[in-house]
């Protein structure tokens, strides 16, 4: 068993992602199939699609262990357009440092997405898609 202390802290999962063609029929389907709740958020979030699944508050998902996500559009541009997990992390520019040093590919430089967070993709050793988050501060909280 493993426990989080000082000398080994552990980074938890917070978010997952899976791609998609149609963000419609994406929607439809998790909703259908699962009673997840989905927001678009449009062209200034290059067509990212919130995906609720568990009750939340403005903190997140209620039920300790649940996890809310998203869905990306496919892009012919981009590398290893795979369902990932996003990854919590104190220091995102640390956490870069890791990924490298256990070997580890960072996909480009951290993006700040408003009232989220600094977040990036990471290729690990096997060719899995992952990506980071140093998440914003919340109100009544310092700076992350």
């Amino acid at each position: 068993m493993y426990a989080l202390t000082e000398e080994h802290p552990m980074d938890p999962v917070i978010h997952f992602e899976l791609p998609y063609v149609d963000a419609a029929r994406v929607a439809a389907f998790y909703q259908r199939a699962f009673g997840w709740h989905t927001e678009a958020l449009g062209d200034a979030m290059n067509g990212y699609v919130l995906a609720t699944t568990a009750d939340s508050d403005e903190e997140g998902p209620r039920k300790p262990g649940a996890i809310n996500g998203g869905f990306f559009e496919k892009n012919a541009d981009w590398p290893a357009q795979f369902p990932s997990v996003v990854i919590a992390v104190q220091d995102v520019e640390r956490a870069m440092v890791q990924v490298r040093q256990a070997g580890g590919q960072v996909l480009g430089e951290p993006m700040q997405i408003p009232g989220v967070g600094r977040y990036v993709s990471f290729i690990d050793t096997e060719g899995n898609r992952g990506s980071m988050l140093q998440q914003a501060p919340r109100a009544g909280q310092g700076p992350a």
